[in-house]
């Protein structure tokens, strides 16, 4: 007697996301030259909060002095970027307010590490897709490199609920489009898109829909190529010159210029172009 064919075993259901490995709030993996750091609320549309920031400074802690790591991505998902500052766990208390103010310059994690971004001695490269707003487009800004995928958005909101951007957006982004397109945004509290970023300058690639982490590891080997002491003594430069006079940023330039001479990297990068081979670098 034949048998009955088994019936069809259901397909298991795709198990939604979790969070795994070290942290809590986000995805760490190192690949190819970069740390890539995956925000993982998105179920808040990856807001930022205290927790999330400490494990982001964390993660680009354990790689600052980390050779093979020559830059930092960070990513969101398809949905957002990051959506800005989650404050729902933030009391301020009339007793407390002084303490929160304080507390603003040398505790909480969700201020510190706008900083920490700025100050990073490696290039931070955003890859954005979906929404980029308040906190996270400040966050962004922090960083060196920002490409969006095209369905990106970006704007600074929080003139709709009397305030202003607090994180950096009244400062990094006058000097990114000048001040008076800064205001127009900024007073109209306007979403911008992808191309109309690009326009201004505040974003160096667009890509199409889910293609900007791959854009952004493109770049990653292409600086590769280069020396990682000339990309951090570079990116000293910029960002300390871009708040000096021309004339003291000539001085602090030809400073690094010169400190690098005495590196091995320098001259295995002569070497290698007399011998016409790639070199072999070594950040020291």
């Amino acid at each position: 007697m034949a048998r009955k064919p088994a019936a069809a075993k259901k397909p298991a259901k795709k198990p939604a996301a979790t969070k795994t490995g070290k942290y809590e709030y986000i995805l760490a993996a190192k690949r190819k030259g970069a740390l890539e750091i995956t925000f993982n609320r998105p179920d808040k549309l990856n807001a930022l909060n205290e927790p999330m920031a400490g494990e982001i400074m964390d993660a680009m802690a354990s790689v600052e002095n980390d050779r093979k790591i020559l830059c930092v991505i960070l990513q969101g998902d398809e949905r957002a970027f990051c959506a800005g500052a989650d404050l729902s766990g933030f009391s301020d208390k009339p007793a407390e307010r002084y303490d929160n103010y304080r507390a603003r310059y040398n505790t909480r994690k969700n201020r510190l590490l706008f900083h920490y971004v700025q100050a990073f001695t490696k290039p931070v490269i955003s890859a954005v897709e979906g929404y980029c707003l308040g906190g996270g487009f400040e966050l962004a800004m922090f960083g060196d490199i920002i490409i969006a995928g095209e369905a990106a958005q970006f704007g600074l909101p929080e003139g709709r609920h009397s305030l202003i951007p607090g994180a950096g957006g009244t400062q990094n982004l006058p000097r990114i489009i000048g001040a008076a397109l800064a205001k127009e945004l900024i007073w109209t509290a306007r979403r911008i898109g992808a191309e109309e970023a690009l326009g201004l300058r505040i974003v160096n690639h667009v890509t199409p829909k889910g293609k900007a982490l791959a854009k952004a590891r493109e770049i990653v080997e292409q600086m590769m190529k280069i020396g990682p002491l000339s990309i951090m003594m570079s990116k000293q430069s910029i960002d300390r010159g871009l708040d000096m006079s021309l004339a003291q940023g000539f001085q602090q330039e030809a400073d690094l210029s010169y400190l690098l001479t005495w590196s091995e990297d320098r001259k295995e990068g002569l070497t290698a172009f007399a011998e016409r081979r790639p070199a072999k670098f070594k950040g020291q």
